[in-house]
């Protein structure tokens, strides 16, 4: 009764149990190299924040944010917030409302872009109170956001 039952050879056992480890290998190597390759483009614009500035000509009141891209790859600002109170308060600013230089918005590695922030023009209230703390967010189309606060003089 035992002799009549048949399996499979010991070589194909070994050369299955291969198969099987080879294509469990190769899949994890597909999902590492997609997943590396697409964090390290998120990634690649990192902002940080330069010089904060309010200034007036004449009534109207202005504040340019100076940031610098110390990443590997070009970043381009999608939007800009800012609120009077807080980081959970932040208001979009629209396009009307502030310039950059370069007027593309995007900002290359190791660069810098100036975004100048009018207010008045649809930015409410018409200008900065001295002594008051601002709260801003840069947004970049891909990658990390940028917050921080200036304090107007």
């Amino acid at each position: 009764m035992l002799r009549s039952k048949k399996g499979i050879s010991p070589i194909l056992a070994t050369l299955l149990l291969i198969a099987i480890a080879v294509g469990a290998i190769l899949i994890t190597y597909a999902w590492v190299i997609t997943f590396t390759s697409t964090q390290t483009q998120q990634s690649g614009a990192i902002l940080i924040r330069e010089n904060t500035r309010f200034y007036n000509v004449s009534t109207t009141y202005y504040t340019e944010i100076v940031l610098r891209n110390s990443g590997t790859s070009s970043a381009k600002i999608a939007s800009v917030y800012w609120s009077s109170s807080s980081f959970s308060a932040l208001a979009k600013v629209g396009t009307s409302e502030y310039t950059m230089t370069p007027t593309t918005g995007v900002v290359d590695a190791l660069s810098s872009i100036n975004i100048t922030i009018t207010w008045g023009a649809v930015v409410t209230p018409s200008a900065w109170t001295s002594g008051s703390t601002y709260y801003f967010k840069v947004v970049p189309e891909s990658g990390q956001y940028l917050q921080f606060t200036g304090k107007a003089p």
